[in-house]
C-alpha cells in the first residue's frame, strides 16, 4: 500500500472512531512499524489536522468532511470559473495535482475556501511569476475538494459537468 493511501486510512479510522487509537494497533492494521505510523501522523498534522496524541491512542479532534477528486480541463481564463463554481457550491479546494508522464504526480496545496482566495490566486498565475500548473498537462488537472456533506460533492460534480470542465474518469 502507497503512504498516501495509508494516511487515508489512517484519517479514516481515528476520524471515525469512537476511541482513541494506538499507533502499535495502527501500525499492525497496516503491516508497518510504529515509528512508519509516527511519520504518518506528523504528515496529517502538516497537512492542518487536528490529530492529538493521548495516552490511549490517537484521536481526530475535527470532523471528517466529505471529500472528491475531480479531473478537470479548462482554459487559463476559467481558472477563477471553476474555483468560484466550487466554492459556492459549498465545496472547499484543498489542492491541485496533475499526472506528468516523466515526472508522475505533481501536487501543490491550495486551501481555497472563498471568492477571495481564488482571485488572488488567479491574480498572481495572470502576474507571469509562474504558469498554473495545469499548463504542464494540456489543462488536465485534478482536485480534491471537501465539503459537508456527500450530496454538496454531487451537485459540485454535476456543476462541473454542466460547464464541461469535468472530465470522466
Amino acid at each position: 500500500m502507497k503512504a498516501e493511501k495509508r494516511r487515508e486510512e489512517i484519517l479514516s479510522l481515528i476520524g471515525n472512531a469512537e476511541n482513541p487509537i494506538p499507533a502499535n494497533v495502527l501500525a499492525e492494521r497496516f503491516a508497518v512499524s510504529r515509528q512508519v505510523i509516527v511519520q504518518d501522523i506528523a504528515i496529517l498534522r502538516a497537512n492542518g489536522l487536528d490529530v492529538t496524541a493521548t495516552n490511549r491512542g490517537y484521536v481526530l479532534n475535527t470532523k471528517i468532511q466529505a471529500t472528491r477528486v475531480f479531473k478537470c480541463r479548462h482554459s487559463f481564463e476559467e481558472i477563477v470559473d471553476e474555483g468560484v463554481l466550487i466554492i459556492e457550491a459549498g465545496g472547499r479546494i484543498e489542492d491541485i495535482f496533475v499526472n506528468h508522464r516523466v515526472y508522475g504526480r505533481i501536487s501543490s496545496r491550495l486551501d481555497l475556501i472563498n471568492r477571495t482566495h481564488v482571485e488572488e490566486l488567479y491574480r498572481s498565475l495572470v502576474s507571469g511569476a509562474s504558469k498554473p500548473l495545469m499548463s504542464v498537462t494540456d489543462g488536465y488537472h485534478y482536485h480534491t475538494v471537501s465539503a459537508d456533506s456527500e450530496e454538496i460533492l454531487d451537485n459540485i460534480e454535476n456543476l462541473l459537468r454542466s460547464r464541461g470542465f469535468l472530465i470522466e474518469i
